[in-house]
């Protein structure tokens, strides 16, 4: 069901928009330039685009069937400019292959949770305010966020929260949760809040902001699978990228940021033999880094927009077809 709570562009403030449509409109100049926004969320990044780019048309791609009904309406101007798939991102080969000749000139990524979701009670990604424990950004499938407090084992859930939330109390957290569970299943967000407030030490919570920040972190990451997905999501979107097309990437974490640094920079490098008089085509850099290590916003930006503050954007251009990554 579409939410209620006003239409998509008085919703959300895309992050480092002007930025991203600065590095992508040089790709979008031919007629008929196929640009794929992967995280269509409420379409504010593929606004601008056509905004900006009247020869490009873009695809959108979102696991969220609510997002993908706001992002049409709000874009239902632009006519068949706009395409809107529900797909997870790690399918963008598929898609293009559908929807285009399997190439793109422009490839957009903003990862993380969109405001859409945090925005909505009943999704459960905000821990400020009770609702059922989902966190799923495609609510048609997969398992909840509640699933993985009520089934992982006491060293799989301290792993998620270590890893993914980078939560220093990860083990004392899990046993608290294994031995709330005997006592009844979790369901919803406050009981969790409740029980990180009594199990994070005082004095962290004082210095190291919420206590739930991470733990609801790790959840959502380990829930929609985001580091396995991006994994494969960047190198397939790179692969798919026409000679001169480009590659923009917003990343919220620094796992995200570190998959994206190594992919880009994999294709930067050149992998000619070392003593070998000549570098073959083949292991030639493929990629051009357009961006000086990762751009962040503005203090303007974040203190307007305080969701920009740990953005991370790196972007690429593709040289030429040698070299795709499989």
């Amino acid at each position: 069901m579409t939410s209620s709570r006003g239409d998509a562009g008085s919703r959300h403030v895309p992050v480092l928009l002007e930025r991203c449509v600065d590095l992508l409109e040089p790709a979008l100049q031919a007629p008929g330039s196929v640009c794929v926004d992967a995280t269509l969320g409420m379409g504010g990044h593929t606004e601008a685009i056509l905004e900006r780019c009247p020869q490009a048309r873009v695809v959108g791609l979102d696991r969220d069937p609510e997002a993908i009904a706001l992002a049409q309406e709000r874009l239902t101007r632009f006519g068949d400019r706009f395409t809107a798939v529900h797909a997870v991102y790690d399918e963008v080969a598929d898609v293009l292959r559908e929807q285009a000749d399997g190439t793109a000139a422009g490839i957009l990524f903003d990862l993380g949770v969109s405001s859409f979701q945090l925005d909505e009670a009943d999704r459960g990604f905000a821990y400020a305010q009770d609702a059922p424990l989902d966190m799923r950004m495609d609510q048609t499938r997969g398992m909840t966020a509640a699933d993985v407090l009520n089934t992982y084992s006491h060293g799989d859930l301290a792993r998620v929260l270590k890893t993914y939330g980078e939560e220093r109390f990860a083990g004392r957290i899990a046993s608290a949760v294994l031995r709330e569970r005997e006592k009844e299943p979790f369901t919803t967000s406050a009981r969790l809040v409740e029980l990180l407030r009594a199990t994070v030490p005082a004095a962290s919570q004082r210095s190291g902001g919420h206590p739930a920040k991470r733990t609801f972190q790790a959840l959502r990451i380990e829930v929609n699978a985001e580091l396995e997905v991006w994994e494969r999501a960047v190198h397939a979107a790179i692969g798919c990228l026409a000679p001169g097309g480009r590659i923009v990437v917003e990343s919220y974490h620094s796992l995200e940021d570190r998959i994206t640094k190594h992919a880009l920079a994999e294709g930067a490098r050149s992998r000619t033999p070392a003593g070998m008089p000549v570098e073959l085509p083949e292991h030639a850099a493929y990629l051009r880094l357009l961006t000086r290590g990762a751009e962040v916003p503005s203090e303007s930006e974040q203190h307007t927009n305080p969701r920009s503050a740990s953005v991370r954007l790196r972007a690429a251009e593709r040289l030429s077809p040698n070299g795709v990554p499989a």
